[in-house]
């Protein structure tokens, strides 16, 4: 039997690779962070244990990255579901509905995510990790961003802002305050992307939590900078 080839090896790795993070999405969604081991993961993947270590350097690590990739795999899906478009506000705007609704429908998954980043370990710049920004600065760009340099940052800051306040136990705010403030923010019609059902949405167009998401200047103010 000949050997396999570089391009073969390297699929084998990828594929290897995404059934640990997949594994890893499916297993703290299920049992949360600390009830889920790497070995655990391993079995759940199909995988030889020593290839999580080869991998990645640890169980947060891994989870950050897993969940990056969750991310970046829904707001891919949003931004080219049909029907496709090339609008900047309607992009921006599935592109928030799309992390909100992580927050609304993985909780457990997303609260161990931020806890993560809050570790010593701090933020994981991982190829997920990249491909998630690749999006957002694009999402960014088509938008009208003169400066996507500045405000990539600052929308990925708003976006995990508001997972946050979404997932705060024992006082979290409805996610559709949070879309109203941060569609306000980006100049954007409710009936954009994905809205909440009526029920849902309650008084929230008409709720304002600025305070939670400037440096002190009006929103108005903070976008003509």
């Amino acid at each position: 039997m000949s050997p396999r080839s570089a391009s073969v090896n390297e699929e084998l790795r990828r594929r290897s690779r995404e059934r640990l993070l997949q594994a890893t999405v499916e297993l703290v969604g299920e049992r949360g962070y600390d009830a889920t081991t790497l070995g655990d993961i391993a079995d759940r993947a199909g995988s030889a244990r020593g290839l999580v270590s080869y991998y990645f350097p640890g169980k947060r690590q891994l989870v950050q990255s897993a969940v990056h990739r969750l991310m970046h795999q829904t707001l891919e899906e949003a931004l080219e579901r049909d029907p496709r478009t090339e609008d900047g506000r309607e992009r921006m705007a599935r592109a928030i509905d799309a992390i909100l609704g992580l927050a609304r429908e993985r909780p457990r998954l997303m609260r161990h995510h931020m806890a993560g980043i809050l570790q010593a370990e701090g933020f994981v710049q991982c190829p997920e990790q990249q491909r998630l920004s690749h999006l957002l600065r694009d999402t960014v760009a088509r938008h009208g961003s003169p400066d996507v340099d500045a405000d990539y940052p600052r929308l990925r800051a708003l976006l995990m802002g508001a997972v946050y306040a979404a997932l705060v136990p024992g006082a979290p705010m409805p996610v559709p305050v949070l879309r109203a403030e941060l569609f306000r923010r980006y100049g954007l019609d409710w009936d954009l992307g994905v809205p909440p059902d009526d029920e849902a949405s309650g008084d929230s167009r008409g709720t304002d939590v600025s305070r939670l998401f400037t440096d002190g200047a009006p929103p108005a103010e903070q976008q003509a900078r």
